[in-house]
């Protein structure tokens, strides 16, 4: 080794200096056990006597709420020394639930819980309270459709674009058979999926199907949310509304019936939807009775489709020729003025409707409750309006 490299090597600190021996070994410290992972925490919690019990680990968290389809109030949760927040709430009613925590401000999922009610931000949690006979939205042992997922090229849009379609139960055993379809629409924030994950329209039809209480049809539930970059404002509103009325007849219409066995007449196709998609249904139905021969507008936005009912109708053609008009709205439902306006529009110009006012929000309870009610009516014979 020369004088030069053990001179370097000697100032990097790998070599002994000359003359000095090897340095001493030193002991490293022995690492730190590791803790415990944390046990994963059961949030919600369903109680026997329907009493729910929520949970979120957030040490460093200030405060946390949660809240829910259960009530329009917020609940604070208190922490432990483990930084665990909890509350116990209810008893509640046997049904199924949408929501969320907030943490600090900020509305999120609960972490602990897989169910979760999907839409263009998923931030609402899915929670069911059983009760001692099975609901029409609950999975029961009868037949069932198949729920087939798309993604189609909108043509009106120049882009792709989500789509999900319920079949009936034998809709591929008879290769010859036809069905008559609905057009679900969804609210705001919601998308594509949203009618199944929360809305359970799927089970819905199977379990009304099963006891002879529909008749087999197709659903297809498109996204409401043509324009992603519409601001939420009343012009924004109107130009969602109005590309989705055009996505709709143009490409979401078509592409089902070059895809599916359907009945491609208006008295074979309807038109439903709730809140924001109350207010498209009504536009596309009402502007498009050659299209569609059955219209529900349920706790209906009526002014997310034009800027007031009387616009809604002033173009409107040929309702007398509607199979069915059908509005539905709770009684503390904050769009029941617009439903209500919209009625009094229709009895004086004496076209036929209905107007259901119930008790109930403006919420995903309401409006499962809302499908299993009118899909009975759906394509008979003969419907009247009360």
């Amino acid at each position: 080794m020369t004088r030069l490299l053990a001179a370097a090597l000697i100032t990097a600190g790998a070599l002994p200096a000359l003359g000095q021996g090897a340095p001493a070994a030193t002991a490293s410290p022995s690492p730190s056990p590791a803790a415990p992972p944390a046990p994963p925490l059961v949030s919600p919690e369903v109680h026997g006597d329907g009493r729910v019990t929520f949970r979120l680990r957030a040490p460093g968290a200030r405060e946390v709420l949660v809240a829910g389809e259960w009530s329009r109030e917020k609940t604070p949760l208190g922490k432990d020394e483990a930084g665990v927040w909890s509350a116990t709430l209810g008893p509640l009613q046997p049904d199924l639930y949408g929501y969320s925590f907030t943490v600090d401000g900020l509305v999120m999922l609960d972490p602990a819980n897989s169910r979760v009610k999907l839409a263009r931000q998923p931030r609402t949690s899915i929670l069911e309270v059983p009760g001692p006979a099975p609901r029409v939205d609950q999975l029961q042992d009868v037949p069932h459709g198949t729920l087939r997922i798309h993604t189609y090229v909108s043509r009106s849009l120049g882009r792709p674009r989500g789509l999900y379609v319920y079949a009936p139960p034998g809709y591929d055993s008879d290769a010859t058979a036809r069905f008559p379809v609905l057009y679900l629409l969804h609210g705001t924030g919601d998308n594509e999926a949203t009618w199944t994950s929360l809305g359970r329209a799927h089970l819905i039809l199977d379990n009304l199907l099963a006891r002879g209480g529909a008749r087999p049809m197709l659903l297809v539930m498109a996204d409401g949310h043509p324009l992603e970059s519409a601001p939420p404002t009343p012009e924004g509103r109107l130009r969602n509304a109005e590309a989705v009325e055009r996505e709709l007849v143009e490409d979401v219409i078509p592409f089902v019936e070059a895809s599916y066995r359907v009945q491609p007449r208006p008295e074979a196709r309807a038109v439903a939807g709730v809140s924001m998609g109350g207010g498209h249904g009504l536009r596309a139905g009402l502007r498009h009775p050659d299209r569609f021969a059955w219209v529900f507008g349920l706790s209906a936005a009526v002014s997310d489709a034009e800027p007031a009912p009387e616009q809604l109708l002033a173009e409107a053609r040929g309702l007398n020729g509607l199979k069915l008009l059908w509005l539905a709205c709770g009684r503390t439902d904050s769009r029941l003025p617009e439903s209500r306006q919209l009625a009094d529009l229709l009895k004086a110009r004496g076209i036929a409707h209905t107007l259901n006012v119930v008790d109930g929000e403006h919420n995903w309870r309401q409006w499962r409750r809302y499908l299993a009610e009118i899909a009975p009516l759906l394509f008979v014979e003969k419907a009247a309006a009360r």
